[in-house]
């Protein structure tokens, strides 16, 4: 960008005129002279009892496949995860490896599929455990896979699952190997919480110290504050703000009100408990937690009322942000699996595979002002990478982390002017039909452990094809770092 000014902007909108400050413009010379382009930002008021019924089932006519010659075609045979749960609750006493382990027996139950035809394992996390920091490789032994396996841990923040399903992606479409593992992990429920860097190098000094006259000179210079702990922040390194206090940020630069933002959380939690109720979230496998009882759902879906959600005092931005605890994703514990095979591998093996992974993308933004719109430019480049349009998809599965993130990337996508000053392109993205969008609930509702997520994300789309009939699910998402996601999920043939 050619200009000055700071990329952040608000949109402060009235009857008589409409005025921009900051974010997206190249220069003020640049500003609209007119309201009408911040109109088209305005999308209309999600009505929550409208949206909760369930969405038709989708009669998609057989369209073009999207397999390409001289290239194998990708299958994923099936994936699980153990339900995801509030973080401080059933498996607070765990560590990461002991979900993991629990999703790849889950797996392995599922699929009957024999340990020693697994080629390679891979999962993403994100607060790395430090005596587990292989959390793949210590999960692969406890869950029995023979110790001639090998296994790698990824992270790449909320897309380390999808992250690991790629790089699977990579390792059998290279011919390396047929039969692929992937996963993610996380348990926040038990963060790795620091000394303070003064205490540490004060205990690595002491540790090398030979005469009890260097040890008392080291101990002379102890301070109390040297007892302060690090802890660990949802954070970016690179700005020090926190991930919420940028949704805010940009649901105000993007006029999402607070009514908006609770209507749409109020959306993802009874879209959960509904497909929870109907026995459509088919992915979990129940886990009996040691020295307790066994969990067989998810904990975090409370359908409430917008009258009690507009109570709630916001979270990051006070006392004026918009984003509250019931229009945030909530800290979450869970883990995920996926058995990803070369289809050849998979009709040899007797299994009747439930999707390709066709195309994906990666992306990256300014991790400032752009940090969690990676949906809108992954969206896009995936689309046209697959030669689809959105008009294509009949499954749409996006990462919510914050109701303001997804209606901010909704008015990003559905902007003309957006496209042409931000994107490169000369027409908007395309605002995706809300009947076909995360209609089993979402990382709002469901949880959201960051390294596990996109495993649920695909499973979800390849769920929803099956059930629907439809041919094309998009599986996107934002991550810290002004990263994104997305992927073309493509319904095998029954």
């Amino acid at each position: 960008m050619s200009s000055a000014i700071p990329l952040y902007f608000r949109f402060l909108i009235s009857y008589k005129d409409f005025r921009m400050t900051s974010i997206l413009t190249y220069t003020l010379k640049t500003l609209p002279s007119t309201s009408k382009w911040a109109l088209r930002f305005s999308v209309r008021t999600l009505s929550c009892s409208s949206q909760l019924h369930a969405a038709p089932a989708v009669q998609t006519s057989s369209k073009k496949t999207l397999a390409k010659p001289n290239v194998r075609n990708i299958v994923v045979v099936e994936g699980v995860r153990i339900p995801f749960l509030l973080s401080g609750t059933s498996y607070k006493d765990l560590m990461p490896h002991d979900l993991a382990r629990a999703a790849l027996s889950g797996l392995l139950h599922r699929t009957n599929i024999p340990k020693e035809v697994v080629d390679y394992i891979i999962f993403g996390t994100v607060i790395q455990e430090v005596k587990t920091s292989n959390v793949a490789r210590e999960a692969a032994l406890g869950a029995g896979f023979s110790d001639k396996t090998p296994a790698h841990t990824v992270t790449m923040a909320c897309i380390s699952a999808n992250q690991a399903m790629t790089t699977a992606v990579g390792l059998i479409a290279a011919g390396q190997y047929d039969v692929v593992v992937a996963g993610g992990v996380e348990l926040m429920s038990d963060v790795p919480i620091r000394h303070s860097r003064k205490m540490r190098k004060m205990m690595l000094d002491l540790n090398k110290a030979k005469t009890l006259g260097q040890r008392l000179s080291l101990l002379s210079k102890f301070r109390l504050n040297f007892l302060a702990p690090e802890l660990p922040a949802v954070a970016e390194f690179s700005t020090n703000e926190t991930m919420g206090h940028s949704a805010d940020r940009l649901a105000a630069a993007f006029s999402v009100s607070r009514l908006e933002q609770d209507e749409y959380a109020l959306r993802s939690h009874n879209l959960a408990k509904k497909a929870q109720d109907e026995g459509l979230l088919s992915d979990i496998v129940p886990f009996k937690v040691p020295g307790r009882d066994t969990v067989t759902k998810d904990n975090g879906i409370r359908p409430s009322s917008l009258e009690q959600m507009a109570k709630l005092k916001p979270a990051f931005i006070k006392p004026y942000g918009t984003v509250t605890a019931a229009n945030s994703s909530f800290l979450t514990d869970g883990a995920s699996a996926m058995l990803i095979m070369a289809e050849e591998k998979a009709l040899a093996l007797g299994y009747k595979p439930k999707a390709y992974l066709r195309d994906f993308v990666y992306v990256s933004q300014d991790p400032k002002d752009q940090l969690l719109l990676g949906p809108t430019y992954a969206t896009p480049k995936v689309l046209e990478k697959a030669g689809l349009t959105m008009n294509d998809i009949d499954a749409f599965e996006f990462h919510e982390a914050f109701s303001g993130q997804i209606l901010a990337n909704f008015r990003a996508m559905d902007s003309d002017w957006f496209a042409q000053n931000y994107m490169g392109r000369k027409t908007k993205v395309g605002l995706p039909p809300l009947d076909k969008f995360n209609n089993w609930g979402g990382s709002l509702s469901l949880g959201h452990p960051f390294g596990a997520t996109g495993v649920r994300l695909v499973m979800t789309a390849a769920n929803r094809l099956r059930k629907d009939g439809g041919q094309y699910g998009l599986v996107a998402a934002c991550a810290a770092g002004g990263q994104g996601h997305a992927m073309i999920v493509e319904a095998y043939p029954k």
